[in-house]
């Protein structure tokens, strides 16, 4: 049989009436938020400086534009920590570019002004300020008492040349008006860049899309000054992925996440996820063969769980026991094509994110699967041994283990 071209191998149903997402042509940038909006989960450890440096070096091997060091007025150890992360960021002539959350009150962006003299590098001020009429009505805010603190940070900020993304939280749940009236205040007083949040995780990809539609056509482009927007997702409702790929359908140009979803409740953005799937949609080329070692260093260093079943990077992604689909992996690779074999029972080739597929015997594996593990392991695959351990496996009430594989096949 001559073999197809790989295009006409999978017939791609993802392309078919979405071009507007598949044929975007500005760049996709990402800032993690793993080092802050990440280790405020109510089960995260916070890691040691050298960590935390480990932590950004993965970063930067992704291509992972910009970084949120941390809190620099929550005390003394966080200073510490973010000026351990920038003097990483010069010594090794980093491309990653840093930024650090503040209220938007000049306390809080005062030792940015610091921070930048110290170590000679812009560092963006992440400036929060909470819009929604909920959050309004709960601490007594009115619009007018927004705009004068937005104005009084921004523009201090601004005289001392402290680059500004200013934040509005909850946006998802804010008025058109005043969100409009906030934004268009601070990019005409100097702010480069707009963040829309989705803090309480309340919005869907509808209203992601409805959202950016609105922010971009009514602020960002009547303003003419080419302001970055930011989308920044929460996984209250489990839509944190999806509400990310649908900003960037909408046009946002920076997307936010953390390694594993990190984040305060149930967390953010998955940033291994979202990357994942852009990279697979063709969107980004990132290399992404560091993957891997970024998930599983957050969640060593942080405490919090890498269930068996996460997406790609979960113990069991590649894993198969079951007889039929073993079989056609075993197949795939037999004809010596590591394309196939990647891609024949599995949606995200393993090998793109350093991984690889594994043929593991239990009680629903054929005899292709106990002989493809004995020659893989270079032990002969007689009668009596296939039998051995298929006796075995379909007693078991789970996979076997490499070390009872062996054990059975002496």
């Amino acid at each position: 049989m001559t073999k197809p071209a790989e295009h006409e191998l999978i017939y791609d149903w993802n392309r078919v009436g979405h071009d507007v997402i598949l044929d975007r042509k500005k760049p996709i940038a990402f800032d993690d938020e793993t080092l802050r909006d990440g280790l405020q989960s109510p089960s995260a450890i916070n890691p040691t400086i050298e960590q935390k440096i480990e932590i950004l070096r993965l970063m930067e091997k992704l291509g992972i534009n910009r970084v949120d060091l941390g809190l620099p007025g929550a005390g003394p150890q966080h200073q510490e920590h973010i000026e351990a992360l920038l003097q990483t960021i010069i010594d090794e002539k980093m491309k990653i570019r840093p930024g650090a959350a503040v209220r938007t009150v000049i306390s809080d962006i005062e030792p940015l002004d610091k921070l930048q003299q110290k170590f000679g590098l812009p560092i963006q001020a992440s400036a929060f300020l909470g819009t929604s009429p909920i959050r309004q009505y709960a601490e007594g805010w009115t619009l007018e008492k927004l705009m004068s603190t937005m104005e009084v940070a921004v523009k201090w900020a601004v005289e001392h040349d402290i680059p500004v993304m200013f934040v509005t939280e909850d946006t998802t749940r804010s008025k058109p008006d005043d969100i409009k009236a906030l934004y268009s205040r601070a990019i005409e007083i100097g702010a480069y860049s707009i963040c829309v949040c989705d803090t309480c995780g309340h919005v869907t990809p509808n209203g992601v899309r409805e959202l950016l539609k609105f922010v971009i056509n009514e602020i960002v482009e009547p303003a003419g000054k080419g302001t970055l927007v930011n989308w920044h997702g929460h996984s209250d409702r489990g839509l944190g992925l999806m509400n990310a790929l649908a900003a960037v359908e909408a046009g946002a140009d920076i997307i936010h996440g953390t390694a594993l979803g990190l984040g305060e409740r149930v967390g953010n953005t998955q940033m291994d996820q979202l990357l994942v799937n852009l990279k697979l949609m063709g969107l980004i080329d990132n290399d992404l063969t560091h993957l891997a070692e970024y998930v599983k260093k957050a969640h060593q260093y942080t405490g919090v769980p890498l269930p068996e079943n996460y997406p790609v990077f979960g113990e069991d992604a590649f894993d198969t026991g079951t007889g039929v689909h073993a079989a056609a992996v075993i197949k795939a690779k037999k004809k010596g094509e590591d394309w196939l074999a990647d891609r024949v029972y599995s949606g995200v080739p393993a090998g793109e994110f350093g991984l690889t597929q594994r043929i593991r015997v239990g009680h629903m594996s054929g005899k292709s699967n106990v002989i493809f593990w004995l020659e893989s392991q270079g032990i002969e695959a007689t009668d009596d041994r296939v039998g051995k351990i298929l006796e075995a496996a379909k007693a078991s009430k789970k996979l076997l283990s490499d070390e009872q594989l062996k054990t059975l096949a002496v």
